[in-house]
């Protein structure tokens, strides 16, 4: 498969993601249930915070810190809106896009040197370092209580409390995300493929690996950060609970599962089981647990995940057959070779 092929493949993926994302605006108006509202907002939220796992392994890192950036994205609207009086909508998704994408930028300086399973142990401790200041700090999250009690965001003044209005601001913020990802990837889609082949050998080539490394991991924080916004969003609370360690597994099980090599894989796998655990009751510890096996699954037997593997099998059963080899030497032509006996006519 040659690099345009792949361009073309990954630019056909990142559009039909922005659209099935465009297209969730018309839920709201095809239903009145809570449950719909509820689930959609949850695969919302699922998908927008897998997209941050995506840009990573686009990189060739795996990052359990997308908590910690969401609980910087949502701890920034709650505090904003409760102790400052700021509800406009554009300017809290504004707010947890840069703080935590500001944020990640002298942290990256630290943790982008480490790789492999040390960059996953770092970032897992992070983490867990996250909500353990988030319990401690009461004074200005609120500790064990969490922050309680947000205003409703507004848009040009016009509140959005409803079950209908939280779902379309969560779509609105799930779209910028997707835009943001799309865009990145698109843009340094030969950069990121370097990276992730051989990081030595794109560095050695005179590529500056650390500066794409670095801008990467901030887009990543800015995307978690609205994941965080649309969480707190629908919850109207901000509690240390919402952004535990475990829930990374999650966030990444959504990508993997999904397929890391196209965007459209944390959209299918986040919706996916985002349903499954909906339709078979799975909570907790037991999520977890279902979604590392699968992880495990995909690994072993289908790399490519779900998108991937739907894809080449698409590939395989529609693309003309090719040509035998017995029919291909058949058909060709016999060249004449004079013999070096014979005079030359």
């Amino acid at each position: 498969m040659t690099a345009r092929t792949l361009s073309k493949r990954g630019d056909l993926a990142e559009a039909a993601s922005v659209v099935v994302i465009a297209a969730a605006f018309v839920v709201p108006w095809l239903s009145q249930n809570p449950m719909v509202y509820s689930l959609a907002n949850q695969m919302l939220i699922a998908i927008t915070a897998a997209f941050s796992v995506y840009i990573m392994l686009r990189m060739n890192l795996m990052t359990f810190a997308v908590p910690t950036f969401m609980a910087i994205g949502g701890y920034t609207v709650a505090i904003l809106g409760l102790r400052h009086g700021v509800t406009d909508v554009l300017l809290l998704g504004l707010a947890s896009f840069v703080v935590p994408a500001l944020f990640a930028l002298p942290l990256g300086a630290l943790v982008l040197r480490l790789t492999g399973v040390y960059f996953v142990l770092v970032t897992f401790v992070l983490t867990e370092i996250t909500q353990l200041l988030l319990f401690e700090t009461p004074g200005w999250t609120g500790g064990s209580n969490g922050l309680v009690g947000m205003p409703a965001v507004t848009l040009f003044g016009l509140e959005l409390a409803d079950n209908r209005a939280v779902l379309q601001v969560t779509i609105g913020l799930a779209l910028a995300g997707a835009i943001v990802t799309a865009a990145v990837t698109r843009t340094l889609r030969q950069h990121f493929a370097a990276i992730e082949e051989n990081e030595l050998l794109a560095q050695s080539l005179g590529l500056v690996v650390w500066h794409y490394k670095a801008f990467g991991f901030a887009i990543a924080a800015g995307v978690s950060g609205l994941a965080g916004f649309a969480l707190v969003n629908m919850l109207l609370t901000a509690h240390p609970t919402s952004f535990s360690a475990l829930s990374s597994v999650n966030y990444i099980a959504y990508a993997i599962i999904g397929g890391k090599s196209s965007m459209l894989g944390p959209v299918v796998g986040g919706a996916l089981l985002i349903w499954a655990g909906d339709v078979f009751a799975l909570r907790g510890e037991y999520s977890q647990f279902l979604f590392g096996f699968l992880i495990v699954v995909v690994v072993l037997v289908a790399r490519e995940g779900v998108v991937g593997t739907i894809h080449r099998l698409g590939v395989r059963v529609f693309s003309p057959p090719s040509p035998s080899r017995s029919s291909t030497v058949a058909s060709s032509p016999t060249l004449s070779v004079p013999n070096a006996m014979e005079p030359l006519q």
